[in-house]
């Protein structure tokens, strides 16, 4: 049996093909979406290599398995086919994500300023996995005005930053590091 073949070339000229056969541009906004998807999961799988705590790892490892099938989603063209079930997040994904968001933040110390990014490694890297979030659900909500995406599929997105915020003041505490609060006179 042969190897597949790690390049194709068909992508040479700019175009790939979605889920369901259609050539778009390397430009269209559903690989602005999935590509951003597939960024995250990288970052996340740094952030991962950075954290201790083996729950929160195994947590972040389900984020990207998610991750990795929301990235299926976003490259599937519903006109050409279906969407697979195994490439939703389901409600009930969501819901874990709301309740470990809670739970996190219900042993984290009351916030009373917005923090800056920073403090241990790990912390540090969890908002560039948070920001990188943020872009693949602004990326997300530009393809929904084209092609209506699931309303799930959105929300999770929006809770996973919630989640890298709050796991990223958790990993300080975890560290003894101080977060960082901004100086609001920027002097």
């Amino acid at each position: 049996m042969k190897k597949s073949d790690v390049y194709t070339k068909t992508g040479d000229a700019g175009q790939t093909s979605l889920v369901g056969g259609k050539r778009v541009a390397k430009t269209d906004a559903r690989l602005e979406a999935y590509g951003t998807a597939d960024e995250l999961n990288s970052c996340i799988g740094m952030l991962r290599e950075m954290v201790d705590d083996e729950r929160d790892r195994d947590f972040l490892l389900g984020v990207q398995h998610r991750l990795f099938a929301l990235g299926a989603y976003l490259a599937t063209d519903r006109t050409m086919t279906g969407v697979q079930p195994s490439c939703l997040v389901s409600r009930d994904a969501l819901e874990a994500m709301e309740r470990e968001i809670d739970a996190i933040d219900e042993a984290l110390p009351l916030l009373r300023a917005f923090v800056i990014p920073g403090g241990c490694r790990a912390s540090a890297w969890c908002n560039v996995c948070r920001t990188v979030c943020r872009r693949m659900e602004r990326a997300m909500l530009r393809l929904d005005d084209a092609a209506t995406l699931d309303a799930v599929q959105t929300a999770y997105v929006n809770r996973l930053s919630d989640y890298l915020f709050v796991l990223s003041r958790k990993l300080n505490v975890a560290e003894g590091v101080n977060e960082i609060f901004w100086d609001k006179s920027c002097d």
